[in-house]
Formats: structure tokens, C-alpha cells, sequence
């Protein structure tokens, strides 16, 4: 009797931990970071989310998040629906988008997130966000703490 519970309490955590991870709508594509050498850097040529073939990579010529013409790409001029950027500690960090028109693109220079004089911005080159030494800067290659992609599935 004492087996029978202990499997069906172990299956019952596995279905509850599958069920919440189907339902998950949010999509991990990694950390916008210029490091080379973290596993987890879009600019890691080899890693998951740097790499040109990966589909979860930004850098991916023809994947959903890389394409110059799928509505979900970093790369799309035109895209709406793209990932977004946060630091680790969950502060917005705007649209990883290279509309140069959409308020919240980090590609907007007058934007709040793509402007060079933001502290929200991953562009500011003296902010927390930019700067080359940072730790939380997209773009110090040193990095321990790069901002987060996140594609946030609206369906």
C-alpha cells in the first residue's frame, strides 16, 4: 500500500509540473548580452540563443525570432508582436525590436527604451543598462547579470 502511494504521488507532481509548464505562454530566448562566453548570450555563436540555427536565437536568419519577415522577429522592421527585454530583477526594459518608430523598440532613439540618455535603456553607454562595464549591461562582455529575452505569447 506504502509503494502505491509514494508512485502516485510522484506522478501526481510530474503532471502537475508538465501541466504548468504547457500552459507556460512566456518563452525564454535567452540573455541580450555581448558575452561571448556565457551559454545563454545571444552573442555566444555556439550557445542555444546565439547561434544562427537555433530556433530560439534572435540570430536566426529564417527562425521565428531572427527572420527579416516573420511578425515575431528582433530583426523585422515592421514587427509588432516581438520578444521584450528585461533586467534580472523584472524592470521593462522595452520592445528587442528594430522598428525604429515603435515608442517602446529598443531601436527608437527618442524612445524610452532605445534612447542614448535613458536609464532604461540598453543603448545609454553610462547607464546600468548599456554601459561597457555594468554588470547588468547588454553591453559589457563581462556581464554576470545581461537583460532577459522574453517573447510573451498573446494567444
Amino acid at each position: 500500500m506504502e509503494r502505491k502511494t509514494v508512485i502516485f504521488g510522484c506522478l501526481s507532481v510530474f503532471f502537475l509540473l508538465m501541466a504548468g509548464h504547457v500552459c507556460a505562454k512566456d518563452e525564454y530566448l535567452g540573455e541580450y548580452s555581448s558575452n561571448t562566453l556565457d551559454p545563454d548570450s545571444t552573442s555566444n555563436p555556439v550557445g542555444n540563443y546565439g547561434s544562427s540555427v537555433s530556433p530560439k536565437s534572435i540570430n536566426n536568419p529564417v527562425g521565428r525570432f531572427g527572420s527579416s519577415v516573420s511578425p515575431n522577429s528582433a530583426n523585422n522592421p515592421l514587427a509588432t508582436d516581438t520578444p521584450k527585454l528585461y533586467s534580472q530583477d523584472g524592470e521593462y526594459l522595452g520592445k528587442l525590436s528594430s522598428n525604429t518608430l515603435d515608442p517602446e523598440s529598443i531601436s527608437n532613439p527618442v524612445g524610452k527604451y532605445g534612447s542614448p540618455v535613458s536609464p532604461y535603456s540598453v543603448n545609454n553607454p553610462v547607464g546600468r543598462y548599456g554601459s561597457s562595464v555594468s554588470p547588468e549591461s547588454a553591453n559589457n562582455p563581462l556581464a554576470t547579470k545581461a537583460p532577459v529575452i522574453v517573447y510573451e505569447d498573446e494567444k
